[in-house]
């Protein structure tokens, strides 16, 4: 299958900005940090922003590789709704699964982003965010946990809601303790928490206990759960965001039927890897890592791919904000599993026959099955 044919379906995206961008928006989403860069340096010094300068630039009517400053004008040039119609389209991603609990009052929805880029869009909802919700909405400690088992299974029962994530790397790491939490953990850790919801400040839910509570409420949907793993911006701790971590949740997660799926995962791939081996419920992708890596994609992926079974692996490009993100996500995953999967055929290690249904179980026939996606219509 030519690499460019090659159906995705991008199982963890976010929205596109709205708004225009001047140069120091555009750089703060270029970097994880989400901060411009200091005096006299520039994030498109990066291997994402080389990226952009190849192979976005094209799409712009740009030459590829050109300078920083031409292409920062040319996208002012055409302003955002046009710079996002061409990279989406661009992209041609068949489906997208958005994640909504991040500044989603900043980026598009998921009906917006399908609209713009003519392919269907999916909701995944945040655990923490329905939690903070919850507590906004004034909760009592006493009837805290029912309301958020509640709430999630409402979202659940929403049609286009396909999925959940947590974000307890960020909040509290990936070394929780693995059990459901008690009835009576749960109302004390919410009488603690609520009592500083009251202050000015978004609620924002950092506490262990109750972010087990969401994600056993989730898991008792029987939707796929997400959780963020490895890089990611400075509210995570990396050493606690290890997905190995997750064993003994893993273990203990096997018998309720749901799946769990480690994104991003980069640099504990191959921890992540040896989690799917391990699990017969866990699956995984590389996310936002081969945009962030830039040349160095392929490497990662075929890492990724010494342990992960074939059919435990999903395409995703973590996008956000930068539609440059969603066009290159998919571009780069295209380019990758033809070269590395190629080399795989060059050197007598598989039939071509193999690396082309490989690549499209993970490019979208193993979205298609975990998330329950209807036939591609194309």
């Amino acid at each position: 299958m030519p690499s460019d044919k090659l159906v995705l379906i991008d199982h963890h995206v976010h929205g596109v900005i709205r708004a225009g961008l001047a140069r120091d928006g555009i750089e703060a989403l270029l970097s994880e940090s989400l901060v411009p860069t200091s005096a006299g340096t520039t994030a498109f010094d990066s291997q994402l922003g080389f990226a952009v300068r190849r192979w976005c630039a094209p799409l712009l009517d740009l030459e590829p590789h050109s300078p920083a400053d031409d292409y920062v004008l040319r996208r002012q040039e055409l302003g955002p709704a046009e710079v996002a119609r061409r990279l989406l389209a661009g992209a041609d991603v068949a489906a997208w699964l958005v994640d909504t609990g991040y500044q989603s009052d900043e980026v598009t929805t998921p009906d917006e982003l399908a609209a713009i880029s003519g392919s269907p869009a999916y909701q995944i909802a945040r655990l923490e965010s329905i939690a903070a919700e919850v507590a906004e909405a004034g909760s009592s400690a006493a009837g805290y946990g029912a309301a958020v088992s509640a709430a999630i299974a409402r979202a659940a029962r929403q049609a286009d809601t396909i999925g959940f994530k947590s974000v307890a790397a960020y909040r509290c790491g990936l070394d929780f303790e693995p059990a459901r939490p008690t009835t009576a953990d749960v109302e004390a850790a919410a009488g603690h928490w609520l009592r500083s919801v009251d202050s000015p400040q978004p609620a924002r839910l950092s506490d262990p206990v109750l972010i087990r509570h969401g994600i056993w409420a989730a898991l008792d949907t029987g939707l796929p759960l997400q959780f963020h793993t490895g890089y990611g911006d400075p509210d995570s701790r990396l050493h606690r965001a290890d997905p190995a971590l997750l064993q003994d949740f893993l273990a203990a997660s096997q018998r309720t039927g749901a799946t769990v799926l480690l994104l991003h995962c980069y640099p504990y791939h191959r921890q992540a890897g040896a989690m799917a081996n391990l699990f017969p419920h866990v699956y995984l992708d590389v996310g936002e890592a081969l945009n962030h890596v830039g040349a160095r994609s392929a490497t990662i992926l075929a890492e990724a791919l010494e342990l992960t079974p074939f059919h435990k692996m999903l395409y995703s490009s973590d996008a956000f904000g930068l539609p440059e993100l969603h066009y290159l996500g998919a571009a780069a995953f295209r380019r990758d599993m033809a070269a590395v999967t190629g080399g795989f055929v060059a050197d007598g290690a598989w039939a071509a026959s193999d690396a082309a249904r490989v690549a499209e179980m993970i490019g979208s026939g193993n979205a298609r099955r975990v998330y329950r996606l209807p036939a591609p219509s194309r």
